[in-house]
């Protein structure tokens, strides 16, 4: 019988005869030699691998390691998040794009290093020297970049879909639906396209099939009626219906301004442009604002809307102007005041009280966190613009650290913003700037750090920012909304 090649060596190499000379091959001297060799030397080649791999492969090897933190520690106690990896129609091209998400203003550079832009400049001589490497010229429209870079490296992100509390879907939305938000010629079909194929995605996905999306959360980073044509101040042939399309108006939505009709939503605080990198700038920043001298009562940072009837932006600059021994006013359309500019930062620095009234089409600003930052104290003309919106981060007793003012008493007359503010004595204007001090680290957007990855937090950096509250935010109503289910 013709026997398979491999038979006769199958034949030959079993039972004792096997053993035999495997015993015999390592006996011998030489291959003993050998096999200490290769005992000693691979561990020592393994450690070298590591210890000389480029920073990027090792970052990413101790975030993997980062991520594992248990879902029932202490730490991530109401569990974790799962990151979708979502086409890069979705997220990536965008942002290769990013000449086209405005026609009129390129946002490349403010898009770049992961959402924070480039750094800032001409801060000499307004703030300490040694904290102008935290400064970063940050768009307001980067919040969906930066909350998936954030939460890219989140410490209790989790690579196992069955194990998480929560699915983050990493769409940038805002910067999909950004060019067509004041541009008529785009049709509807044009305008719905991504929100649409996002949605067919997400939808087949397994994780959103066991709970109908009820676990899922989006960041979009721009203000909620942006995402509603038709909705208050929109043209209905501008924008997207993104948060009206079925699976994702029951799906969690953080957004820079919340409708305080909609329980799917919740506000977020806009970017600054300080991005602390450890406790030491935090700190040294807090001390900064706390002790700063401020020789004027308030200030005024904004444009006049010629486009709008009865601007009640115009009527404060009027008014500012009026009143120049006690407020400042930097007139935005006749300064630039983007991206946390030294124009702005500087006369937030110098007042006890900064204006916010509404920002033309919606109800905030970011001027409203800019001027908290410094450690100046918002006035408010519009309950909207605060009450009910950043609860999570600035608490939910705005009375505290704001003052707030009907715009139409300021419209008619019946009440002066100067005498109103006079009438807080030394005191009280300390106490009410120490809270909104205490409340800045509540609002910041830190950067991931590059040298430490512990489980104190990002970097050196080991309080907890906004995205941290953020995150646990979301975790912590997810898991409240089971333990109702259970009962």
């Amino acid at each position: 019988m013709k026997m398979h090649p491999f038979a006769k060596f199958s034949l030959s190499s079993s039972g004792t005869s096997s053993s035999s000379s495997r015993r015999n091959f390592v006996d011998k001297p030489k291959n003993r030699r050998a096999w200490l060799f290769v005992a000693l030397v691979f561990p020592i080649l393994i450690l070298l691998m590591f210890t000389s791999a480029p920073r990027q492969y090792l970052s990413i090897r101790r975030l993997k390691l980062r991520f594992r933190a248990p879902a029932g520690s202490e730490q991530c106690k109401y569990g974790t998040v799962y990151v979708y990896d979502l086409p890069p129609s979705f997220n990536k091209k965008l942002l290769d794009n990013c000449r086209a998400i405005d026609p009129q203003n390129s946002l490349c550079d403010a898009l770049s290093n992961d959402g924070f832009g480039p750094k800032a400049t001409d801060f000499q001589g307004i703030i300490p020297e040694d904290l102008t490497p935290a400064w970063y010229a940050t768009s307001m429209f980067a919040g969906e970049v930066i909350y998936h870079t954030r939460i890219s490296n989140y410490k209790c992100r989790t690579y196992d879909p069955d194990s998480a509390a929560a699915f983050y879907i990493p769409f940038y939305a805002g910067l999909a639906t950004a060019k067509y938000l004041y541009a008529n010629r785009s049709t509807e079909s044009e305008r719905e396209s991504q929100g649409e194929s996002l949605v067919k995605w997400v939808t087949e996905q397994p994780s959103w099939k066991r709970s109908n999306g009820a676990d899922h959360f989006i960041m979009l980073g721009r203000v909620s009626g942006d995402f509603r044509p038709g909705d208050h101040h929109m043209d209905a042939k501008s924008g997207s219906s993104f948060v009206l399309m079925p699976p994702i108006r029951q799906t969690l939505r953080l957004a820079l301004e919340r409708s305080p009709w909609d329980r799917y939503e919740i506000g977020v605080p806009y970017p600054t442009g300080f991005h602390p990198r450890s406790n030491a700038e935090l700190e040294k920043w807090l001390k900064f604002v706390r002790t700063r001298n401020r020789s004027k009562l308030f200030t005024f940072v904004g444009g006049k809307e010629k486009r709008l009837k009865d601007d009640f932006r115009g009527l404060l600059v009027d008014q500012c102007r009026d009143e120049s021994d006690r407020c400042t006013v930097v007139d935005c359309s006749e300064t630039p005041c983007s991206d946390g500019s030294p124009a702005i930062l500087e006369p937030f620095l110098g007042s006890n009280f900064c204006l916010q009234p509404r920002s033309g089409d919606s109800f905030t600003r970011r001027s409203t966190f800019n001027c908290m930052l410094a450690g100046s104290i918002p006035v408010f003309f519009w309950k909207r613009s605060i009450f009910g919106q950043y609860d999570w981060f600035l608490r939910d007793d705005p009375e505290r650290f704001s003052v707030f003012i009907d715009e139409n008493q300021v419209r008619n007359g019946t009440i002066s913003i100067r005498k109103v503010l006079e009438g807080y004595g030394i005191e009280e204007i300390q106490m009410m700037r120490e809270r909104v001090t205490n409340l800045i680290p509540r609002f910041l957007y830190v950067m991931p750090g590059d040298d430490e990855y512990d489980d104190g937090g990002v970097g050196k950096y080991t309080m907890r920012d906004a995205v941290d509250i953020a995150v646990e935010g979301v975790l912590r109503r997810f898991k409240e909304l089971r333990l109702v289910e259970r009962q």
